[in-house]
């Protein structure tokens, strides 16, 4: 059988903040087998729907999911009041993959790392918001453009 999940870091990443007296490596087999009913203690063997379906369970015992649903509801706030559009999601992705801010879509971004661009914001908002674009750099919208293909040129 093809290994269905190679990376395991959403499972410890909740795992991990579980309180357990005793050995976690049986703690973290129990677990396992409960999922996957009986079938393994490995996590290496567990099909992606057991993974996703432990990992879920896991984030909503240990609140992992909603400290992230509260710090990206916090993110989200400041960059409107910045004047960022949050209502697109290509908007929001392209502030972020700044280097400068987070260097990576809103979406991947960790919960340290939510801390931390929460921080920044701050500071933006603080030292007076975000500076206009100037005229010359922002793209003339409503242009249409014609490409013209040659309906005779050799196909690749």
């Amino acid at each position: 059988m093809r290994q269905e999940v190679t990376n395991f870091a959403r499972f410890y990443a909740s795992f991990n903040l579980l309180p357990y007296n005793g050995d976690r490596e049986e703690f973290k087999k129990s677990i396992v087998l409960q999922y996957t009913w009986n079938r393994t203690d490995s996590l290496k063997e567990m099909t992606r729907k057991e993974y996703d379906e432990c990992c879920a369970a896991l984030e909503k015992i240990s609140g992992r999911k909603d400290e992230l649903k509260k710090k990206r509801s916090v993110c989200l706030k400041l960059m409107q009041q910045l004047g960022i559009d949050t209502t697109d999601w290509a908007r929001i992705n392209d502030f972020c993959m700044n280097p400068r801010i987070a260097g990576k879509p809103f979406a991947r971004i960790s919960p340290d790392g939510l801390e931390a661009l929460a921080v920044k914001l701050r500071s933006i908002r603080r030292k007076g918001g975000l500076k206009p674009r100037d005229e010359k750099t922002i793209p003339e919208s409503g242009k249409v453009a014609y490409v013209f293909i040659d309906p005779n040129a050799p196909k690749c």
